[in-house]
C-alpha cells in the first residue's frame, strides 16, 4: 500500500504517519524505485495500534513503551498494566483539574450580570491573575 491507502486503512493522516516515522516511533517505510512510501500489513497493524493508543490518550512516550511490550512476545502482563495505571491516574488527576476550572467559572459566570454594565467578575478574576480555583 502507498501512504494515502494506509492512512485509509489505519485512520492515521498521512502527515501523521510521516511523522511517526520521523520520531521512530514506526520503521521507515519501504520504497518503490520511484521513491514512494509502502507499507505491508505489519505496518497497518502499528499503524493501527498507535491510532488506537492515541484514541486513548497515551503520549508518544508511552505509546513507544507499549509498542515495545507489544512486539516482545515474553513481556510480563504486569508492565503493561503499570503504563495503562499511570495513564489512568494522569488522566483522573487532568479531570479533578477541569472540574476545579468549571466550578471556578460557573461560580464566576453565576455572579457576572451579564448586561450591558461593564462589571464583571469574570474579567476581574482574569485580570487578578489568581490561581484556579481560588476565586471563591
Amino acid at each position: 500500500m502507498n501512504i494515502g491507502e494506509a492512512a485509509n486503512a489505519t485512520g492515521v493522516t498521512a502527515k501523521m504517519i510521516r511523522h511517526y516515522e520521523q520520531i521512530g516511533l514506526i520503521r521507515e517505510a519501504g520504497r518503490t524505485g520511484a521513491g514512494y512510501r509502502t507499507y505491508g500489513p505489519k505496518d497497518l497493524s502499528t499503524l493501527s495500534f498507535i491510532r488506537r493508543s492515541r484514541d486513548l490518550g497515551f503520549s508518544i512516550v508511552q505509546i513507544r513503551d507499549l509498542l515495545a511490550l507489544w512486539q516482545d512476545r515474553a513481556r510480563a502482563s504486569g508492565d503493561v498494566k503499570r503504563i495503562a495505571s499511570a495513564h489512568i491516574d494522569e488522566m483522573k488527576e487532568k479531570m479533578r483539574l477541569l472540574q476545579e476550572m468549571v466550578h471556578t467559572l460557573e461560580h464566576l459566570s453565576a455572579h457576572c450580570h451579564g448586561d450591558d454594565r461593564p462589571d464583571c467578575p469574570i474579567i476581574e478574576q482574569l485580570a487578578a491573575g489568581k490561581a484556579e480555583g481560588s476565586c471563591c
